[in-house]
C-alpha cells in the first residue's frame, strides 16, 4: 500500500468516525476497493469490482457512500460529455487534467507545469482570482488512431474531427456538385455536426457547408493529425 492510500484510509477513519457516520466498516471496506484502481469508476462499476471481491452491497449503499466519499473530500465526480458520472481519487496537494477519446472513451490524466503556471499567469493578467479549474480535452487516443481505416467516408466521421478529402465517387456529377459549392480533394474538413443521420455540417477555411447523407458517402476522406503530430507520440 502506497504512503498516499494508507493516509486516505487513516483520513477515512478519523473523519467518518468522527462524524458517527453508520456502518462505517462496510463503507471502509468500499473506500478500499475504490483506492484499488486508478480508473475512472461508475457507481457501477465500483459495484461490479466489490461483486467480484465477495461484498453483497445494494448498489444503493454504494452510490450513498460515493457521495459521502465526495462530500469528505476523499473522491471527485466528473461528468465528461456523455453525461455519465464517473468518480475519480481526490488526493491532497495534486492536481491533474483530462484528455477523453471520443472513440473508446478512455480518459488520460496528464499534468503540465508550465500550461498550470500559464493559465495562472492568464488569470492574474485580466485581474481574475481563480479559484479552482479543469481541462478537458476531447479527440482520439493513439491506440484508436492507428485503428482508423486510412480512407473513410464522410458519413463516417465524427463531430470534432478533422479530415482531408482524399478521393470523391459518384462521377462526374458528384465531383462537380462538390466543386459548385466550393470543396475539392485536398481540402481540410473540420466536422460540426453529424448524428449518423440526415445532413451533416462540415468547415473548410472558415466557411460552412452542408452535405446530405448520400453525398458524404461518396466523399472518402482521411483523417488529419493537428500540427504534423504523430500518434506514437500523443
Amino acid at each position: 500500500m502506497g504512503p498516499v492510500h494508507h493516509t486516505e484510509k487513516e483520513q477515512f477513519k478519523k473523519l467518518f468516525c468522527q462524524e458517527k457516520i453508520d456502518h462505517f466498516e462496510e463503507r471502509f471496506d468500499i473506500l478500499k476497493v475504490f483506492l484499488q484502481t486508478e480508473r475512472h469508476l461508475t457507481a457501477n462499476e465500483l459495484h461490479q469490482m466489490l461483486v467480484e471481491q465477495g461484498f453483497s452491497f445494494d448498489i444503493g449503499f454504494v452510490r450513498e457512500t460515493l457521495k459521502l466519499m465526495c462530500g469528505f473530500g476523499f473522491a471527485r465526480k466528473n461528468s465528461f460529455d456523455n453525461g455519465k458520472v464517473r468518480y475519480e481519487h481526490l488526493h491532497l496537494g495534486q492536481h491533474h487534467d483530462h484528455m477523453i477519446c471520443t472513440k473508446c472513451r478512455r480518459i488520460i490524466e496528464f499534468k503540465n507545469d508550465a500550461l498550470e503556471a500559464l493559465q495562472a499567469e492568464t488569470a492574474r493578467s485580466l485581474g481574475f482570482h481563480m479559484l479552482q479549474h479543469k481541462m478537458e480535452i476531447y479527440g482520439i487516443c493513439a491506440s484508436c488512431f492507428k485503428q482508423q481505416v486510412p480512407l473513410m467516408p464522410l458519413s463516417s466521421a465524427r463531430q470534432g474531427e478533422h479530415v482531408t478529402i482524399k478521393e470523391i465517387r459518384g462521377g462526374a456529377k458528384a465531383r462537380l456538385r462538390l466543386l459548385s459549392m466550393g470543396l475539392r480533394t485536398g481540402d481540410r474538413l473540420e466536422i460540426l455536426a453529424n448524428n449518423g443521420q440526415g445532413q451533416m455540417a462540415v468547415a473548410a477555411d472558415f466557411t460552412r457547408y452542408v452535405l446530405g447523407r448520400g453525398m458524404a458517402r461518396k466523399v472518402l476522406v482521411a483523417p488529419c493529425l493537428d500540427s504534423g503530430q504523430k500518434p506514437d507520440n500523443m
